[in-house]
């Protein structure tokens, strides 16, 4: 029995492509995730792994939908292949179930990981190179020296209550408080 898995990173996102390509595939069961790969918790995954029996083949649409990184794609399919689980990644045309395709898994997986270590390196690069031209990521601050020094004068007003004071400021009550806790440590 042939039996799907699709996943998906985000709610916004929709399955059809990957479902559609593991029905066309022959699929008579299909489970799902709605999660980010980087997720250990992914219930589908989780339900595949235990309905899949001996001469089942575990099929998915990419082979990034199965693992959070190689490692973890290496294990899953080592797992499936301890049960006699087949695996296959119908992007790749990779086929677990022949000698050829367990080697192509492995050379497909590395390349797999690679790509992302390529892809994190230029990331962090360009976020340091950045930080060298003066630019900080992040939220701006929502105050500001004089914001923070009329706060501290309206707090000292005790007429003034804290919901007006945030009203004033544009802020919320767990910002103001933030922005005056941390001004009493300097």
């Amino acid at each position: 029995m042939k039996i799907g898995y699709a996943r998906v990173s985000t709610r916004e996102q929709n399955l059809d492509l990957q479902m559609d390509a593991l029905k066309s595939s022959g699929c008579e069961k299909i489970f799902t995730d709605k999660v980010s790969g980087a997720k250990k918790e992914r219930p589908g995954l989780k339900q595949v792994l235990e309905y899949a029996r001996k001469g089942d083949i575990v099929v998915v649409w990419k082979l990034d939908r199965a693992g959070r990184s190689l490692k973890h794609l290496i294990e899953i399919v080592n797992g499936l292949n301890n049960k006699g689980v087949g695996f296959i990644s119908l992007k790749e045309s990779l086929d677990t179930t022949s000698s050829t395709g367990k080697l192509m898994f492995h050379i497909f997986a590395s390349l797999a990981e690679f790509e992302r270590d390529i892809i994190r390196e230029r990331t962090l690069a360009g976020l340091s190179s950045a930080r060298a031209r003066g630019r900080v990521g992040g939220r701006p601050p929502v105050m500001d020296t004089n914001k923070i020094a009329m706060a501290k004068s309206m707090m000292a007003d005790k007429s003034i209550s804290v919901k007006d004071i945030c009203k004033a400021l544009s802020v919320s009550k767990s910002t103001l408080y933030k922005y005056l806790n941390e001004n009493k440590k300097d």
